[in-house]
């Protein structure tokens, strides 16, 4: 039997984290299309690794739960890569909502119950979630403690309170973060650590769907006005995966990375916080 890395989605972030911490352990690959999961893992094994498939819908937890039964058939749970989700312009506020909100609530929850001492684990968030104005602290609390499967009740998430996919997907960012410091005190007790990274803008199949939808020449404005002057890639997701899960990361936990190039930092203090304010432009993603 071998140590286990969880992988929860088979985009580019995730696999980049893979191919970085999966070598000498079984990758057990999750992605909610079969299709999808099964390219992955090949991907992944025609390049020396030993990864497998399963089909696991990050929206149920019956589903994630089996993906850890079978993944502790394997070996020990060490390492968790959640790179699993849904953007704005992918689907609907309800969706948005039950994957990327409680779908990692749950996950994060069930892993926490099984990774083993000494492990770590990454969530990726998204810039996002630091463009959402405050909230209370009662609400930060709320969206850090509150039982996952209580969260779709709280005032904060219904739909009269949501304005869009968007919000929505701010929200669910936000939440992330949230409950990666939550559940760091409670990984803590079996030795593990948790922590989340927020790429801003990174060349995947998601970015490029935010970049023909409707917020497109925003999202170009973006990272054309931010101090990199460019996208990310993932490999450079993966830099700060590899801190965070090695060693090397040894006393970070609960908390969470900023990765945009200095996107969230010109929408407060340069050129972005100007531009957002012409009329009729759009709201912050």
């Amino acid at each position: 039997m071998k140590d286990v890395l969880l992988l929860t989605g088979a985009g580019q972030i995730g696999l980049a984290i893979a191919r970085r911490m999966g070598y000498g352990k079984q990758i057990v690959l999750g992605d909610k299309s079969p299709e999808n999961a099964r390219a992955a893992a090949k991907t992944l094994t025609d390049a020396g690794f030993d990864a497998a498939a399963v089909q696991m819908d990050l929206s149920s937890r019956a589903s994630i739960q089996a993906m850890l039964a079978e993944a502790r058939r394997c070996g020990e749970i060490t390492l968790l890569v959640n790179a699993a989700g849904v953007s704005p312009s992918q689907a609907p506020v309800e969706t948005i909502l039950q994957v990327d909100l409680y779908g990692t609530a749950v996950l994060l929850e069930e892993v926490g119950k099984v990774i083993a001492p000494g492990g770590a684990g990454v969530t990726v968030s998204s810039q996002s979630g630091h463009r959402l104005p405050a909230l209370s602290p009662a609400e930060d609390e709320q969206l850090a403690v509150t039982p996952a499967d209580e969260l779709l009740s709280l005032a904060l998430l219904q739909p009269a309170s949501i304005r869009d996919t968007l919000h929505a997907y701010q929200l669910a960012k936000r939440c992330n973060v949230k409950r990666v410091m939550a559940e760091a005190v409670k990984w803590g007790a079996r030795g593990a650590r948790i922590n989340s990274i927020s790429p801003g803008i990174v060349v995947t199949p998601l970015a490029i769907d935010e970049l023909n939808g409707p917020r497109g020449g925003f999202y170009k404005n973006m990272f054309a006005n931010c101090p990199a002057g460019r996208p990310g890639t993932a490999d450079e997701i993966a830099n700060v995966a590899e801190l965070l899960l090695s060693g090397r990361g040894a006393f970070i936990t609960g908390a969470d990375f900023l990765v945009d190039g200095g996107a969230t930092a010109s929408y407060f203090y340069g050129p972005l916080k100007q531009q957002t304010r012409q009329p009729g432009h759009a709201a912050r993603p």
